[in-house]
């Protein structure tokens, strides 16, 4: 029988490929490499699409492009949606053994990694494909419809290649994560500080917004005719960002940055020298934003589905069945503002008054509250399965260590034991932990969104180790030379 695996194999060969590098990369190439990736990305995202009409259509992906690093009307219009929906999908066969896949082997990893590669690129086209087939540019001519096709598959695969030649060692960190954290810092940063106008009369930047009001009210001027409202600008400013969101923002920074400290540290020592000790940190946010991560792309990927249903076959909301998957009225800004359905109950309210708000629903509220974090400690529970982080998983990596935990008999069973008092615990409290914090930033208008803002704060700290041990690598070949 053909394993799953080697069903692509044929199309490892045939789809482009970025070579490992033959040499030790040095760590400045590595951070050239990675701006310069890094601003291919950028320049791709203000490059329009030809042939689609600015204000056209619907924009499906309007509540993820955080997630998905991605720019509407762009080059980057899937983003690394592909990439995250492939890993995704290959993960929960992986975790739930409808695929055998064994990670401890060189070949099994590679089939694995080549997989992801083709299935992101077949995702790449099947997104792309749907994207038109629903309308997200309203009615093109089958030659435009192709041609926007073909923008869209093959810079695809240039954001798919760029995200392999940095994980291949030739920049530092990934790709995906690199998108992902310059895509949420612009996005903050204007929410901040865009000085373009809003609706309201006011700036769109919620910081200058503030000042602005304060400034009108000190001089007796008024903002659009009437007279500036300091209350509005602060609390109940939304969809347009308000001072509420610029201090939840904060506030989530913070917690974040002191529970990326929180740890659990079990005592090592070497096995065959005395005086050699070290520890094995159990971090609190053992996964990290992992779970946020995969909840928010079923959401995305189901949330497109539902729209190009409702864009093709329910636009009058009269399918009683269609009902109950989506309703949706159209919005500001081209996007489709769920208003019945399933996935009304997966999009958070967002601000504390007003229409779409919590007090306009609060049953909502508190169904997404509830749905969501329960799939994040799900989830998170299915990673640490999956990626190799479980109890069993490092009980095997220190038993083949040279290190040992002090006091206790080198055994897998007795290690998986110790390590079965804090990794299952800690896998839950900090699936739920993330998820909390993402939905009250969300509900609350933090800038870039609460998801945006973890995924942020998580990606600079996997960035600040990264860059630690770079260096640590250079100086410790830099001493051996020097001997």
């Amino acid at each position: 029988m053909v394993r799953f695996l080697e069903v692509f194999k044929p199309l490892m060969r045939i789809v482009p490929e970025v070579k490992i590098p033959e040499r030790k990369v040095s760590f400045k190439m590595k951070i050239l490499y990675t701006v310069l990736i890094l601003i291919i990305y950028l320049i791709m995202s203000n490059i329009p699409l030809w042939g689609i009409l600015v204000g056209v259509g619907s924009d499906y992906f309007y509540y993820w492009r955080i997630l998905f690093a991605s720019n509407r009307g762009t080059l980057t219009e899937l983003g690394i949606g592909p990439i995250v929906t492939a890993g995704l999908i290959l993960q929960v066969l992986a975790g739930s053994k409808i695929i055998k896949v064994d990670f401890s082997d060189p070949y099994d990893r590679s089939m694995f990694t080549g997989t992801q590669k083709v299935l992101a690129i077949l995702m790449t086209a099947i997104q792309a494909i749907a994207y038109i087939g629903f309308g997200a540019y309203g009615i093109l001519t089958f030659e435009i419809a192709v041609f926007v096709f073909l923008q869209l598959f093959f810079s695809g695969i240039v954001i798919i290649l760029m995200d392999e030649m940095i994980q291949k060692g030739w920049g530092i960190g990934s790709g995906v994560s690199l998108f992902i954290a310059a895509n949420v810092t612009g996005s903050i940063f204007w929410n901040m500080f865009s000085p373009a106008p809003a609706s309201d009369g006011y700036f769109r930047g919620g910081i200058l917004a503030f000042f602005q009001g304060v400034i009108a009210a000190a001089t007796g001027g008024t903002i659009n005719g009437n007279p500036p409202d300091l209350i509005y600008l602060s609390f109940t400013r939304y969809p347009d960002p308000s001072l509420v969101g610029f201090l939840v923002t904060i506030i989530v920074v913070i917690l974040v940055v002191y529970f990326e400290s929180v740890r659990v540290e079990i005592p090592l020592k070497m096995a065959k020298y005395r005086g050699y000790t070290g520890r094995y940190p159990i971090r609190f946010l053992y996964v990290s934003n992992i779970p946020v991560i995969l909840v928010q792309a079923i959401y995305a990927n189901l949330l497109l589905v539902s729209q190009g249903v409702w864009n093709s076959f329910n636009q009058l909301n009269d399918n009683p069945l269609l009902n109950l998957l989506a309703m949706f009225k159209s919005g500001s800004s081209g996007q489709l503002e769920p208003i019945g359905g399933l996935v009304y109950f997966l999009t958070p309210p967002r601000g504390i008054i007003g229409e779409g708000s919590i007090a306009a629903d609060p049953l909502r509220a508190v169904i997404y509250l509830l749905i969501f974090t329960v799939l994040c400690a799900a989830l998170a529970k299915v990673w640490v399965e999956v990626s190799g982080i479980s109890s069993r998983d490092i009980a095997r990596q220190l038993l083949s260590s040279p290190m040992q935990i002090p006091g206790f008999r080198q055994s897998l069973t007795v290690y998986e034991t110790i390590l079965n008092r804090y990794i299952p615990t800690v896998t839950v409290l900090g699936g739920l932990f993330v998820g909390l914090l993402t939905v009250f930033a969300d509900f609350l208008g933090a800038f870039g969104t609460g998801m945006g803002v973890l995924l942020l704060v998580g990606i600079v700290f996997q960035y600040l180790r990264t860059i630690a041990e770079e260096q640590q690598g250079e100086l410790a070949a830099f001493m051996t030379r020097r001997r």
